[in-house]
């Protein structure tokens, strides 16, 4: 009990930083959209705002190591619970739909930056360690994905500390770009938009902030609906790539000791899929057909609440990981895992591009 008590003071300061984040961008939206636009929404979102303050702040003042440990919290767990909640606003059918039409996108994407880098590491001499990292982290998901492959192939820290800061820093630009960037191409399409946002930005993190981007920018809740499914469904893919991957470098003996798939699987998509099933059984139970209207109304406003709340754990995550961002890290990469990470961001944009303008038009 006393170790709890220890570990919940230890995180306090750094979740209140990342929650006074979230409100102080909240306002500054408000502001923006009042007094100086004079439109009911900001052109800037919370998010987004969030997102930028937490860069600046972060870099211009080095957080605390005790404040590091509940924007480190935030990031993790903070995040996976507002991913969690935010299964509260799909349907099974919502979830089959999607998942149907992204799996084809996902293995295509995999496949063509894996081939991509490959051929890219003849041209561009890095280590081959370096390019399965930079591989795995763009086509799967991110930084997490790096991990969990580093031990299984011996990478070096230095190998994962840049691979990572490549991930990280083409995955942040996507991340503020592809939201407007696709409501252009697209034209407002929120099928075709989530797809994209889904498979062609890295972290798991960074597609829900560009989800909730599009959302609060242009008012289209399907698109992060869509957006999430197709990258808990990309996240899986670990399970399958980390062992292709140890087999391709060890030629079939895993040297790492610590390699199990229990250890790399993502919970928290059975988490989002809870939180689904919690939604659509709660709709059957507490319809009007099925319960008077008091209990209706309360199970409205539950959901209403969730939803608040995904929103505030989302944007909480997101200042904290602006916050944790440290330039200067990301100057010192070398040009050349630099090279190989932006080639391999821009194709797998121009991939997921290709295949949604191609087979998209058939569902």
């Amino acid at each position: 009990m006393l170790i709890k008590l220890q570990y919940l003071k230890a995180i306090f300061p750094g979740v209140v930083l990342a929650l006074i984040f979230c409100l102080f961008s909240q306002g500054i939206n408000n502001l923006l959209a009042i007094e100086i636009f004079g439109t009911p929404k900001s052109p800037i979102s919370t998010v987004l705002i969030a997102i930028l303050l937490g860069i600046i702040m972060g870099n211009a003042f080095t957080p605390r190591p005790g404040m590091m440990i509940g924007l480190d919290f935030s990031q993790q767990y903070i995040l996976k619970l507002g991913i969690i909640f935010l299964g509260i606003r799909l349907s099974f059918e919502e979830l089959i739909k999607f998942g149907s039409i992204a799996i084809p996108l996902i293995i295509v994407c995999i496949l063509s930056v894996l081939i991509l880098v490959k051929l890219l590491i003849k041209k561009v001499p890095i280590s081959s360690k370096m390019s399965y990292l930079i591989a795995i982290g763009t086509s799967v998901c991110g930084a997490t994905a790096i991990v969990a492959t580093a031990p299984v192939i011996n990478a070096k820290k230095s190998e994962v500390a840049y691979a990572i800061a490549n991930i990280t820093l083409f995955g942040v630009i996507s991340m503020l770009v592809y939201p407007y960037f696709a409501e252009w191409y697209f034209n407002g399409d929120a099928l075709q938009v989530g797809l994209f946002l889904g498979t062609a930005i890295h972290e798991t993190s960074q597609v829900a902030a560009a989800g909730l981007i599009y959302d609060q920018q242009f008012n289209s809740p399907e698109t992060l609906n869509v957006a999430t499914v197709t990258k808990l469904i990309r996240n899986t893919f670990l399970v399958i790539l980390i062992p292709f991957f140890a087999f391709l470098y060890n030629r079939g003996e895993i040297r790492g000791k610590n390699y199990s798939i229990l250890s790399i699987f993502p919970y928290f998509v059975l988490g989002f899929i809870g939180m689904i099933i919690v939604r659509n059984v709660g709709d059957q139970i507490f319809s009007i057909e099925n319960s008077n209207f008091e209990f209706y109304e309360v199970w409205k406003n539950f959901i209403g609440y969730i939803k608040i709340l995904t929103t505030v754990f989302l944007t909480m995550a997101m200042a904290a990981v602006g916050i944790s961002i440290n330039l200067g890290d990301l100057k010192s990469m070398g040009y050349k895992p630099f090279l190989v990470g932006l080639i391999a961001a821009v194709t797998v944009g121009i991939i997921s591009l290709i295949y949604i303008e191609t087979f998209t038009k058939f569902i």
